[in-house]
């Protein structure tokens, strides 16, 4: 999910300037009424977030929630439904995509979409909702943020001392490593509203899995981020990691990159682009962060980039990624730096560009230095291949929202973060106990 220069290929002709301006200033609604749904939930409104939602048999959950919201007499119930149904979503994705339970629909079962478009229109009924007992707009927005925190799989975060769900506490058997990993919802869908994120299928696959390695077993422990420059800047998240990171063996975000390839970014810029996000808002500054008086320029990987590479983990090629832009000290212009950055440069793009899959790259990095973990804990930012639809599927007006050669791909990329992973956490080194 970075739009730098080499990044889409065929995907990025569209990704220009001007394609999608920043959003002008509204004025917000009189306190304690139902604010409108965004620009990210009127999307819904299309045709194919309804085929994806009927073809999953994920149609459903939204009315439901709507009908246990209504039951709700006071804030506190309806904090509890709220809190019991994100999760209930979270999990319902994961079991689907794992193949627990009825797959409800003939939608390929690794789909991450249908999370997506639930997830929204459960958004947009709780921003909508007016209940008889008077909702506060502070009471609102604490309701939407519980939605999305445990809709996205980050209160489900349970890393197990030995690996299995139910002995957390016990203590953890030799070898059990614990790896995090997180990844993103679907973007740009002005351009092309059935776009998938390989990334997000990756979290759905991944989520509580233990891969076999070389080197011993590994706990795998995933979370979905938006797509929002905003929800970044409050910091969601440092909120999501900053409990685990001094916990875990191995992290690693993981995104939507360049068509046809694999890349672990060696190096991550403090610089925010612009390109729109999900509600088609544009941000161009230095990454907002606590602290910005100790904010470095550039946030380097601790993976071992060497290894992953050098491992046969699936049939697209996988690159260590050094490339950067910066504004050499002294200099005005940026310049394209192929072997990083330069002592006392200012970041421009990060191997990843300078979107938001740049910018969770430097705030996990970041926040493992700050919790000066940098020696210690293997972690960075893997790129995917763009995922693409079949070759006579590829007209978002008319094409299908899905096709064999499009499943084909994500199966793939899935199974080579998978593999990606394993190489990973073999070469990292004994577990940090």
């Amino acid at each position: 999910m970075t739009p730098i220069r080499v990044r889409i290929g065929v995907l990025g002709l569209a990704l220009v300037a001007g394609l999608a301006a920043p959003t002008t200033a509204t004025a917000a609604p009189p306190a304690g009424t139902a604010p409108a749904p965004t620009v990210e939930e009127r999307r819904l409104d299309g045709d194919v977030p309804g085929e994806i939602l009927q073809r999953s048999g994920f149609a459903a959950v939204t009315p439901a929630f709507a009908r246990k919201l209504g039951r709700a007499g006071s804030y506190r119930e309806a904090r509890a439904v709220v809190a019991h149904e994100g999760a209930a979503l979270w999990r319902r994705a994961v079991d689907r995509v794992q193949g627990r339970g009825p797959a409800r629909g003939d939608l390929s079962r690794d789909d991450d979409r249908p999370l997506y478009w639930a997830r929204l229109a459960m958004t947009r009924e709780l921003r909508t909702w007016e209940p008889g007992f008077g909702l506060g707009d502070r009471q609102r927005t604490a309701l939407l943020t519980e939605l999305e925190r445990t809709s996205r799989g980050h209160g489900d975060l349970r890393l197990p001392r030995d690996g299995h769900p139910k002995s957390k506490g016990k203590s953890k058997a030799k070898g059990m490593k614990r790896v995090l990993l997180t990844g993103f919802d679907p973007f740009t869908l002005d351009r092309d509203v059935r776009i998938s994120n390989p990334s997000g299928a990756v979290a759905l696959a991944l989520d509580g899995t233990v891969i076999d390695t070389p080197d011993g077993p590994a706990r795998v422990e995933t979370a979905v981020f938006p797509v929002r420059w905003r929800d970044f800047a409050e910091g969601a998240v440092e909120r999501a990691l900053r409990p685990y990171l001094p916990g875990v063996d191995l992290f690693t975000t993981v995104s939507q990159g360049r068509v046809g390839r694999f890349d672990v970014e060696r190096t991550n810029g403090a610089w925010r682009g612009g390109f729109p996000d999900n509600e088609n808002v544009s941000r161009t500054e230095t990454v907002p962060v606590a602290d910005p008086a100790s904010q470095p320029q550039w946030t380097t990987t601790t993976l071992p980039y060497a290894a992953i590479t050098a491992a046969d983990t699936g049939r697209f090629p996988v690159y260590d990624h050094t490339s950067v832009t910066e504004i050499p000290a002294g200099g005005t212009e940026p310049v394209v730096r192929p072997d990083g950055p330069t002592p006392g440069s200012t970041a421009r793009e990060g191997g990843g560009g300078n979107y938001l899959s740049n910018e969770i790259a430097y705030r996990a990095t970041l926040l493992r230095d700050r919790l000066g973990l940098h020696d210690s804990l293997p972690g960075g930012h893997v790129h995917t291949p763009v995922l693409e639809f079949g070759a006579g599927n590829t007209d978002p007006a008319t094409g299908a929202v899905t096709d064999p050669e499009f499943v084909r791909n994500r199966l793939d990329i899935v199974a080579q973060t998978r593999a990606v992973v394993a190489a990973a956490v073999s070469a990292a080194g004994p577990d940090r106990g």
